[in-house]
């Protein structure tokens, strides 16, 4: 989708964007498909290449990668590549694009407490900055591309700010949908400012229901009182459902909630979704079968309705299925959304996704 006019894109660029608009809006763009992967960042040599290849072949054409800011910058001002270079390169190799999710202060810009990862910066210009490092290696004309001039090029032109930051956990203990705003103009700024086609995405906003959180539309309703709606191109949902009944009346509601802020061209970009097939009980722990009728029901509610809600696309949650994580090591649903289970073997899901992706893009052109 086409980024929209804002005061973060020249009048000229924006101009020549409308210009050039398709006619049409029932056209899936190329990377509407997409797919969380998280073991692949660290994976080399033959299995990221084979994974690659397989996602392809599933339907995969974009990849949602946190870009783990505190990893990069380790020093002030020093920048490690070295990881996301091998990683980008290897998905665009395979015509696999990537989703960076800008994520994770490093502890001296933190705000509050070093302690908490998930503080935002206590300057913004600090995470500004990285973004713009990021746009110069992996952007158009990014520094990556030119070092390997015989590569596939794939410059990322989609970048994710943040992660789900009207929950708690992801914004201090204290959500602030105007605060998030701010880190919208200041960072998007700096995106377009090295690419001003760039598709600004907001974080991945869930329907949480944690005491803790802020409601999503009551946080949407925030972000463009604030005037957010300047300062990004596409509304991202986590949009974690119990059956495509709920997913529905979620995507319409988040919507209605955004026409009614008079911006119908922004896009609607379903950023996570997934449903488990074991682990402990939970409303999204939905069994083998129930996963797979899911996933195909879901597809073909996106092949449907995606021109009138303006569906940007949609990342499933995840690839493969995972082992608990430590120090606690334990159990949950969401560590069996995989496709895959944990030795590699697709499950039904892995085919209802398969057939599933194919129709709905199918549908949408």
């Amino acid at each position: 989708m086409p980024a929209r006019c804002s005061r973060l894109v020249p009048l000229l660029v924006c101009a020549l964007t409308v210009a050039w608009a398709p006619a049409s809006h029932a056209v899936a763009p190329p990377n509407f498909v997409g797919i969380t992967s998280e073991d692949l960042l660290f994976a080399t040599g033959q299995y990221r290449s084979a994974t690659l290849s397989q996602q392809h072949s599933a339907g995969v054409r974009i990849i949602r990668q946190a870009f783990d800011w505190a990893a990069i910058e380790k020093s002030p001002g020093k920048y490690d590549f070295d990881l996301y270079d091998a990683f980008v390169r290897d998905a665009a190799a395979r015509r696999v694009a990537v989703l960076p999710v800008l994520h994770n202060t490093p502890p001296f810009y933190r705000r509050g407490s070093s302690e908490r990862p998930w503080c935002p910066p206590r300057q913004l210009s600090t995470m500004a900055e990285f973004a713009r490092a990021l746009v110069r290696r992996y952007g158009p004309n990014g520094s990556l591309w030119r070092a390997s001039p015989g590569a596939h090029s794939m410059p990322i032109r989609s970048w994710q700010i943040w992660n789900e930051p009207n929950l708690a956990i992801y914004w201090c203990n204290r959500p602030n949908a105007r605060e998030y705003a701010s880190m919208l103009r200041v960072v998007g700024k700096a995106v377009k400012g090295e690419d001003p086609g760039a598709d600004i995405v907001t974080a991945g906003l869930p329907d949480s229901k944690l005491r803790s959180a802020m409601p999503l539309e009551k946080f949407i309703a925030r972000l463009y009182r604030a005037r957010g709606k300047r300062y990004f191109d596409t509304l991202a949902i986590n949009g974690y459902a119990t059956n495509n009944a709920q997913l529905s009346e979620l995507l319409r509601r988040v919507r209605r909630s955004m026409n009614r802020k008079r911006d119908r061209r922004a896009g609607i970009w379903i950023t996570e979704i997934g449903w488990g097939d074991a682990g402990p009980p939970h409303r999204y722990n939905v069994g083998s079968a129930g996963q797979a009728a899911r996933i195909a029901s879901s597809f073909r509610l996106f092949g449907r309705l995606g021109p009138k809600l303006r569906l940007r696309g949609v990342v499933y949650y995840s690839w493969r299925d995972h082992e608990p994580y430590p120090p606690k090591y334990n159990d949950m649903w969401g560590l069996h959304t995989g496709l895959l289970d944990l030795h590699g073997n697709p499950k039904p899901a892995y085919h209802a996704f398969q057939q599933g992706a194919a129709a709905a893009v199918a549908a949408l052109h």
